[in-house]
């Protein structure tokens, strides 16, 4: 994830808006302010109504992950794996009661990325292709020039953790994390 290569994109206020409630809940209001005058960005809130320049948030991760020595990446894995109970609670309604982290996954572009696209023409998650590898593991293709898979890949593990299954879920990258697409694999041990 280079910086600087996503100008013209933009992405949903609500994306923003937890980026900041994950700062604030793993630091606090203060290292938010400060991420904000690191990186010159004029705004110190987010609308969840309106849309933001990617570069933002592109911007506001990296000064973060430096602040704590980690890659971007992997402060988008943690970030995603924030997002998971906020994400599951705004689009409940499209995720039916049996389902489980497997479940889930075979239809999140189906059920919750084809209601975030009816909800608002604005927004564009990334195209999430997940093909069965029996009844054991599944094979999630991430494609989006945002080469934001790290996100990916965390949400992928708060679903295992919000359903109780992070002891059976296993999560692996087949390819580098930092690609337009990414190939993630997850597997079963219980299932």
């Amino acid at each position: 994830m280079e910086k600087g290569t996503l100008r013209e994109d933009y992405m949903h206020g609500s994306i923003f808006v937890l980026l900041k409630r994950f700062i604030e809940s793993t630091y606090n209001y203060s290292t938010w302010i400060n991420l904000l005058e690191v990186t010159g960005i004029p705004r110190n809130t987010y609308d969840v109504r309106e849309m933001y320049p990617t570069q933002e948030l592109l911007d506001i991760v990296h000064a973060a992950a430096i602040r704590d020595g980690v890659t971007a990446n992997e402060l988008l894995e943690q970030y995603g794996e924030f997002l998971v109970p906020d994400l599951l609670l705004v689009y409940k309604k499209y995720v039916q009661p049996e389902w489980r982290t497997y479940e889930l996954l075979l239809h999140t572009e189906a059920s919750m990325h084809g209601a975030v696209r009816q909800t608002d023409n604005r927004a564009n998650p990334p195209l999430l292709l997940v093909t069965k590898k029996g009844s054991r593991q599944l094979i999630v293709d991430y494609h989006s020039k945002r080469k934001m898979a790290g996100m990916a890949v965390g949400i992928i593990k708060g679903i295992a953790k919000y359903f109780n299954e992070s002891d059976i879920v296993q999560v692996k990258r087949l390819t580098p994390v930092d690609e337009e697409r990414v190939q993630i694999q997850v597997d079963f041990l219980d299932r």
